[in-house]
């Protein structure tokens, strides 16, 4: 059994108001070559098929063309919904996509025997049992209860996603033994583990209730496909623990890491390989720092690096001074030129020695507020996403604060 992991394909993304259909298509041709090429029995797609719960009819036209020609490649596909995805839209075409082997869990909201599936290989043969976990939302395994701390709620609901993955799994194990099945076990999920990188692009989808779920809280099963975290990573250390990260960049700050797909290669019920498949850059993107001067010799260079193509890049303009005009002098660094900016940031060297401008302040002489206030004075803040981050980073301190002085009250 051969099977492909990936996920967070965000179709419809609106990526600073440009489109990017072109990129998905180009990945999908090139996902559909990889499944002829390996010979994959089934595609696991671990969540957020779609950027918004409105997706537009491109991108579902895109999603429907994808199944229709997966299918022709007598390929099996898993689709999991994510925060992103709606669970309406996803189910919708639930009952005809099966009619196509493919295989829709949008939420939990179904009888555990509909969400463990008897996953065929090429041949037709049971290869696999897949405990199709999607996004969980809270609503669906836990019921409010008034007069709860956020401490409690948290523990709860990791509890209860702990407690899913235990039923659901040991309902794998009692088919496997029942039906006297040599397959591995594949679970899946969509979430954040502790410890993984995260990226700009990524927004947080247990906010005030849930920071990242323990590894120890996944069951034991051989392969475990997981989807939010754009980065491609390994979870705690594990090898057979792994979020495939965005087949495409869904930020600038993603383009240092390299998108992958992942493929799992199992013999009877031992897994043999994972390794994985590095996915094209089907857009040129590039983030160029420095002051103007800089800024004027490397953009010419970027632009003859790609004379067929519009790039796109992130510009972070370092500079001391405030510049009333610096989107016009921009504007005419880029004349003419195949070069298209989307984003633009000021880096200020001073806010870099926030920390260090009170030479003769201590630690001991602060508050935590006070340690924590210049801490954010470092990052930069400047458009509307960063601000957000820098919101939500403070809501979850002040909320930490909180906590502690009312644990050492009591």
């Amino acid at each position: 059994m051969k099977l492909l992991h990936t996920s967070d394909w965000h179709l419809g993304q609106s990526f600073f108001t440009k489109t990017r259909k072109n990129e998905h298509q180009a990945f999908m041709q090139w996902l559909l070559q990889q499944v002829e090429s390996e010979q994959i029995d089934a595609v696991i797609i671990a969540g957020d098929i779609f950027d918004t719960g409105t997706p537009p009819s491109y991108a579902r036209e895109l999603y429907n063309h994808f199944v229709v020609e997966l299918q022709k490649r007598q390929c099996r596909l898993v689709v999991l919904g994510g925060n992103h995805d709606a669970v309406a839209v996803l189910n919708e075409s639930r009952q005809l996509l099966a009619c196509l082997n493919s295989y829709v869990i949008a939420s939990t909201d179904l009888p555990l025997t509909e969400q463990v599936i008897l996953l065929p290989d090429r041949s037709g043969a049971i290869g696999a049992i897949v405990c199709a976990v999607p996004f969980i939302r809270a609503k669906d395994i836990l019921q409010s209860s008034a007069g709860t701390g956020g401490l409690e709620k948290r523990q709860a609901l990791g509890e209860a996603i702990a407690q899913h993955y235990q039923a659901i799994y040991a309902y794998a194990l009692e088919l496997r033994q029942q039906q006297q099945l040599e397959v591995p076990i594949i679970t899946t999920g969509h979430l954040t583990a502790l410890g993984v990188s995260q990226s700009e692009s990524v927004r947080e989808i247990y906010i005030g209730t849930l920071d990242g779920f323990a590894a120890e809280g996944f069951p034991p099963a051989d392969y475990i496909a997981l989807g939010h975290i754009h980065r491609p990573q390994k979870v705690a250390k594990t090898e057979h623990i792994r979020y495939s990260g965005s087949p495409i960049p869904l930020s600038f700050d993603e383009l240092n890491t390299e998108k992958q797909v992942v493929v799992v290669e199992f013999t009877g019920a031992k897994r043999q390989h994972i390794r994985t498949l590095a996915v094209p850059q089907f857009q040129p993107m590039q983030v160029l720092r420095g002051d103007l001067a800089e800024l004027a010799r490397a953009i010419p260079t970027v632009a003859a690096n790609y004379p067929e193509q519009t790039v796109w890049l992130c510009l972070e303009v370092m500079t001391e001074d405030f510049l009333p005009d610096l989107q016009q002098r921009i504007q005419k660094l880029v004349e003419g030129s195949n070069v298209d900016i989307l984003q633009l940031k000021r880096l200020k060297n001073a806010k870099r020695q926030a920390l260090t401008s009170e030479q003769q302040q201590t630690l001991a002489e602060l508050t935590p507020e006070q340690v924590f206030a210049k801490r954010l004075a470092m990052e930069d803040f400047t458009d509307e996403t960063a601000e957000a981050r820098r919101n939500r980073i403070q809501q979850h301190f002040t909320q930490l604060v909180s906590e502690l002085a009312q644990g050492q009250q009591s």
